[in-house]
């Protein structure tokens, strides 16, 4: 299959969207179209865990030339971001890019990490020149890295989330809520969201209870 190319837009697709919108749609639109954003323990804790990681000093260790913070950027995907970390191995032919994402928790049973991790992959590919085979993901609550080879089904997948979600924000239009117990509780969006009511556009909700308040302190007509 030839590689694809996203929709333009006025401007790129953070990295982080593809991790959002594999994890949850909605949630990728609440934040990236209708600019929404609540911050929750566990969203508290990755962020804490990415500045630490950001403010490492680039180094090299052996063979390896390590650099955090790296920016990042993929024009056929419209993708743009910073990487945690990005490992370049020396071989005999050069340095070869190893992209490394810090996550708090744990492996995950989706593949939304991966495919956050992939298209930084594809960014490096598109920037060096060269072929990125392999990365991993290191998670904070096991302290372990878990190796990610990227290949053709992992590839594929990264760039049809970021086609997809790129045509999405073209039409501007917020999915519709499904309510997930394993996904929407530890959701920080889940107060604004609420999937339960499934409501299609979290602004609207907004909107109409600010509305209801104004119509009850006016004794029920709106001004």
């Amino acid at each position: 299959m030839p590689p694809l190319a996203a929709p333009e837009l006025d401007e790129p697709i953070p990295l982080s969207a593809l991790q959002h919108a594999v994890y949850c749609l909605r949630q990728a639109a609440l934040i990236h179209i209708e600019r929404m954003w609540e911050e929750n323990r566990f969203t508290a804790e990755g962020r804490v865990l990415h500045d630490t990681v950001h403010e490492a000093a680039d180094h090299r260790r052996g063979a390896v030339r390590r650099v955090c913070a790296m920016p990042l950027a993929c024009r056929r995907l419209n993708l743009a971001g910073t990487a945690d970390l990005v490992e370049f191995r020396h071989g005999p032919d050069g340095e070869t890019p190893f992209p490394v994402e810090y996550k708090r928790g744990k492996a995950k049973l989706h593949r939304a990490d991966e495919v956050q991790l992939c298209a930084q992959a594809l960014c490096l590919e598109e920037m060096t020149g060269r072929a990125v085979p392999e990365g991993a993901l290191y998670y904070a609550t096991t302290r372990r890295r878990v190796g990610v080879p990227f290949d053709a089904e992992l590839r594929q997948l990264t760039e049809q989330v970021a086609c997809d979600f790129a045509a999405l924000i073209a039409t501007g239009a917020t999915p519709p809520a499904s309510y997930r117990t394993d996904r929407c509780n530890a959701c920080s969006l889940i107060e604004l969201c609420r999937p339960k009511l499934a409501r299609s556009s979290a602004a609207d909700f907004r909107r109409r209870a600010i509305a209801a308040s104004l119509a009850d302190a006016s004794g029920g007509e709106m001004p």
